[in-house]
């Protein structure tokens, strides 16, 4: 029995209509992601990276093709079940982190298993995940804005986690961040993936994509031949 990919792009395409004219962000885009690769999708400033992004997160959907995520076409998908989808099948790790300022680190962690299970933890999965990530308790009591970049980081990762998806999907996670920390960051991710885990990275960083086990180079929002 064939394996069901975890993305699968086929002849997808996303415009952008503009008094100006049309933007085509991906033209005819074919990709398939499987369980437990490790993926670094590359391309300059402008290729469609943000667009693909957000499409293989369930952010958005294709103007046209298929765009199926774990084996579920999301152009056939409700609202709800599309939030569905993104709180139980996808981390999400940002370059800005996107922590909310006004939460502890710790709270900052929990609130996407509250809004999964609809009740705060009380299994100690979120204060064990921060522990993992080296996010003791005194500092899990901390703002963002009391955190390193780093620090910041590792929280967003134990965040990505706590629902227990199958994928992380990884916007330049290493962007803000100095050298030694995003080594650190990616060292972590690379576990991660060593565990079972489908990684998969957009970054314009070689450095990062020598990480991965296969890198899916994109231009002018198409994919370019290996």
């Amino acid at each position: 029995m064939q394996q069901v990919p975890v993305i699968e792009l086929t002849d997808v395409s996303k415009v952008y209509p503009l008094p100006s004219g049309d933007v085509i962000a991906l033209d005819h885009m074919s990709i398939r992601i499987d369980s437990g690769e490790f993926v670094a999708i590359m391309g300059p400033s402008g290729s469609g990276k943000s667009t693909l992004l957000n499409q293989i997160g369930g952010l958005d959907v294709p103007t046209s093709g298929t765009l199926k995520i774990t084996g579920k076409n999301i152009r056939k998908m409700s609202d709800i079940e599309l939030t569905n989808l993104r709180l139980n099948a996808i981390g999400y790790i940002f370059q800005k982190f996107n922590l909310i300022p006004l939460l502890s680190a710790y709270e900052n962690v929990e609130y996407p298993y509250i809004l999964k299970h609809r009740c705060n933890d009380t299994t100690g999965r979120v204060s064990r995940l921060l522990a993992d990530m080296g996010i003791d308790r005194k500092m899990a009591k901390h703002k963002p804005a009391e955190l390193s970049g780093g620090q910041q980081q590792r929280v967003a990762v134990a965040r990505a986690l706590v629902n227990d998806p199958a994928t992380l999907l990884c916007d330049e996670p290493t962007g803000n961040l100095d050298t030694k920390t995003g080594a650190q960051i990616m060292d972590m991710l690379a576990d991660l993936h060593s565990k079972g885990r489908t990684i998969i990275v957009v970054t314009h960083d070689p450095s990062i994509g020598a990480r991965a086990q296969r890198i899916i180079r994109i231009k002018d929002g198409k994919v370019e031949a290996a």
